[in-house]
């Protein structure tokens, strides 16, 4: 091999020795430099970084990460089935402890979803199912977070929360329980309506009571007045006879024959008709 070859050897060696001794850590990244398998430093600043060139570096988040448990089933205190879907937000506070630990994020995640599953059995086991998904579930949740918190912070993870997306009976038990309450409603609306006709049917009888009572007064009242009427009438007609009897029995006459007689009447009269008795004082 000639000198010339030698060199630019050299040269390329040396320009990757000096690539490869520099790294950049992102504001959004938390670094570790390991050198054979073994820790040397941890590097949270960010910007370009220093190396050996046999060094490795290890980058991890730091921004906060998600882990979606899958949905489990829970028994609560009054041994009612319950189906939770629980999210759990955290991030890497140290990335050392973190790579000792659980390596990369799929082991984390799979070590905090089971410390989650845990302690949401443990605290499920000591409710009742109404207050799970009542006012329960925040106090419930935040003692879920700090327990996982105290578990966590070993790995080098900081749990932020952890919160239930969805808690429900599970599917097999849906539809008895939604007829179930299918049928209390049904129960209380009868209970209504049942309720409702009675007040109406006792509405109805008070007032067909008052309606016969006001037509009963009404009645009395009518006929009272009516027959002070006739008393009133009587007592006129009396005063008028007493006055003048043959006077008042011709008035009379008078107005019975405007009544019983009209323009087109014919009349055969009697010679010895009470009735008709002026009419013959006047052809006399």
């Amino acid at each position: 091999m000639s000198k010339k070859s030698i060199g630019l050897a050299l040269l390329l060696a040396l320009v990757f020795g000096g690539w490869s001794s520099f790294f950049v850590v992102d504001e959004r990244e938390l670094s570790i430099v390991v050198e054979f398998g073994e820790w040397k430093r941890s590097v949270a600043r960010p910007g370009l970084q220093f190396k050996l060139p046999w060094q490795t570096v290890i980058t991890v988040e730091s921004r906060v990460l998600s882990s979606d448990t899958p949905p489990a089933e829970y028994l609560t205190l009054d041994k009612k089935r319950l189906v939770a879907d629980p999210v759990t937000r955290w991030r890497i506070t140290d990335p050392l402890q973190f790579y000792q630990r659980v390596n990369d994020e799929v082991g984390a995640k799979a070590r905090i979803d089971a410390i989650v599953n845990s302690e949401m059995r443990r605290e499920f086991a000591g409710r009742n199912f109404g207050e799970i998904i009542g006012n329960a579930r925040e106090p419930l949740m935040l003692r879920v977070t700090e327990e996982a918190r105290k578990q966590t912070r070993t790995f080098g993870i900081h749990v932020v929360d952890i919160r239930i997306k969805r808690a429900d009976l599970p599917k097999e038990v849906q539809e008895s329980v939604f007829q179930r309450m299918r049928a209390e409603r049904d129960r209380v609306a009868k209970r209504y309506r049942s309720e409702g006709s009675e007040e109406a049917s006792k509405i109805r009888a008070d007032t067909d009571k008052e309606k016969t009572i006001l037509l009963a007064g009404a009645y009395e009242t009518s006929q009272r007045l009516r027959g002070d009427g006739d008393a009133e009438s009587i007592k006129i007609y009396a005063n008028a006879f007493n006055v003048d009897p043959e006077f008042y029995a011709f008035m009379r006459s008078l107005e019975t024959y405007e009544k019983a007689i009209g323009t087109d009447t014919s009349m055969v009269l009697s010679t010895g008709s009470e009735f008709f008795r002026y009419f013959n004082q006047q052809q006399k």
